[in-house]
């Protein structure tokens, strides 16, 4: 996903921040690169592609467990409903 988006740059780490990254990136399954894009994105804001993305990624499956909603093909059907009575009148 970000390949597309992203700039190489290079970095120059002092030995006791890497050894931080490092273990922390293994500790959270991630890599050093995505916990130094986290942390600048902390810092000087999200662009306006990722802010969406990170929005649209915390809303997936939001509504996943809930029981009393209809599925979604009823819930379709019964919009489309409503709409025809309203164009017949």
């Amino acid at each position: 996903m970000y390949i597309h988006y992203m700039v190489r740059t290079q970095i120059y780490l002092d030995d006791a921040v890497h050894a931080r990254l490092h273990e922390l990136a293994v500790r959270q399954g991630r890599t050093m690169s995505d916990l130094i894009r986290e942390a600048i994105a902390r810092v000087f804001g999200e662009s306006n592609l990722e802010r969406r993305l990170n929005t649209l990624g915390a809303a997936d499956g939001l509504w996943l467990d809930r029981d009393d909603l209809d599925d979604a093909d009823v819930y379709v059907r019964r919009l489309r409903h409503d709409t025809r009575r309203s164009r017949k009148r």
